[in-house]
C-alpha cells in the first residue's frame, strides 16, 4: 500500500470536493496509507473547528485515527529544517522521512516549491491523482 502524508490544505479542501476528495476517498477504501504525527493531526482538528466542521464529524475522524484506520503513526519525527519561508510545513517533510513515506501531497506553494527532499516528491492533488491512479 502506498504511503502518503496529505498537508492539511489538501485534507480540508476534501470535505469541499474536487481532488482533494478523491484522495480521501482512496485513504478511507485502503488504496494509501496516511501517515501521520501527532503534531499533524492536532493541525487538522484545530483547522477543521476553527472552520465551523460539525463536532460530530470531527469526532469520526478522530475515531479512524484512534483506530489506526489505514494510518500509520510516527511517535519521533527528526527536526527538520527544510522549508525555509514556512517552518510550520516541516511537520509534513519530518513524517514523511520518519515513516519512510515517498509521497507528500499538497497544495501549499511552500512545500511545493521544496518538489523534492531526499526521495520524498511533493505532489499537487491532480499530480497525484495523475502519476497514481492507474495503480489503484
Amino acid at each position: 500500500m502506498l504511503r502518503v502524508v496529505i498537508d492539511t490544505n489538501v485534507f480540508i479542501s476534501s470535505f469541499f470536493g474536487g481532488d482533494p476528495r478523491k484522495i480521501i476517498e482512496l485513504w478511507k477504501n485502503g488504496k494509501i496509507a496516511l501517515c501521520l504525527s501527532q503534531e499533524i493531526v492536532e493541525e487538522y482538528i484545530e483547522v477543521l473547528s476553527r472552520l465551523g466542521i460539525e463536532e460530530k464529524e470531527i469526532k469520526e475522524l478522530t475515531r479512524l485515527f484512534s483506530e489506526g484506520y489505514h494510518s500509520i503513526f510516527t511517535a519521533k519525527t527528526p527536526t527538520l529544517s527544510v522549508v525555509i519561508d514556512d517552518p510550520d510545513d516541516n511537520k509534513f517533510i519530518e513524517c514523511a522521512v520518519s515513516l519512510d513515506c515517498k509521497v507528500i501531497i499538497s497544495g501549499d506553494r511552500h512545500l511545493q516549491s521544496v518538489k523534492k527532499y531526499i526521495d520524498v516528491v511533493i505532489l499537487s492533488p491532480r499530480e497525484f491523482i495523475d502519476r497514481f491512479v492507474h495503480f489503484f
